[in-house]
């Protein structure tokens, strides 16, 4: 997979691209990474990319010339825009960006971005959640290690992608490892048991009430209902 960074601060990248999982996927050639320095599209003596905005307002906005200078070359990736402004991420958006061959993610700064930009240079428009971060970079660097590790071969054994929170709708279960008793705080009895059968219907049991009490927007409507009369 071939994914590309628009951004204004490309050194903002280089450690984390480095490490974890993300390291390893492009260390193995199985992720590509490219960063493409809005600096070098930027106009004027002073590589300018933002200016006021058309009907007054606070702060300042990214101009769309050195946006559409940085994005038409990128015509045939999947260009996503990263802003507050778009469809609230999750893992199935993940799941389905993982399965492309080109990815390009756009890192919005100021205000925000020239609407023209959306309108005629992305696809998609993603945003982390319900808050503002200073610039797209952070939610990149989210993205990139939410869809590197579901390429294949990158993660070490292929089936840890699958038994994690939101596969099914539910948050993932409690999880435990050695020792079994620390400070008087043991692991529960049945995970010791060696009783597969009953440590499946365990850990189904505790992403649900996990997911009934943390996340209860999660369950599909009458999920409750249909508990209490199981």
């Amino acid at each position: 997979m071939r994914l590309h960074l628009v951004t204004m601060f490309p050194e903002f990248f280089r450690s984390p691209l480095a490490v974890g999982v993300v390291g390893r996927a492009i260390e193995a050639g199985l992720l590509s990474i490219v960063l493409v320095d809005l600096r070098e599209h930027g106009l004027g003596r002073h590589r300018r990319l933002d200016d006021a905005p058309f009907g007054g307002g606070p702060g300042m906005v990214m101009m769309v010339e050195p946006l559409a200078a940085a994005l038409e070359p990128l015509a045939g990736t999947h260009r996503v825009l990263l802003t507050p402004a778009g469809r609230r991420l999750g893992q199935p958006t993940l799941d389905r960006w993982a399965g492309l061959p080109d990815l390009t993610l756009v890192c919005g700064r100021y205000e925000g971005v020239d609407e023209r930009v959306a309108e005629h240079f992305i696809e998609e428009e993603a945003s982390l959640g319900d808050f503002v971060l200073a610039g797209g970079e952070a939610a990149a660097l989210v993205v990139v290690e939410g869809v590197a590790r579901l390429l294949p071969g990158v993660l070490g054994n292929p089936e840890s992608a699958g038994a994690e929170s939101f596969r099914d709708g539910l948050l993932e279960e409690p999880l435990y490892t050695r020792p079994a008793d620390f400070r008087g705080w043991e692991v529960p009895g049945v995970l010791l048991s060696g009783d597969h059968a009953r440590i499946l219907a365990w850990r189904r049991e505790q992403r649900r009430r996990r997911t009934r009490e943390r996340r209860p927007d999660l369950l599909p409507p009458g999920f409750a209902e249909e508990e209490g009369e199981g």
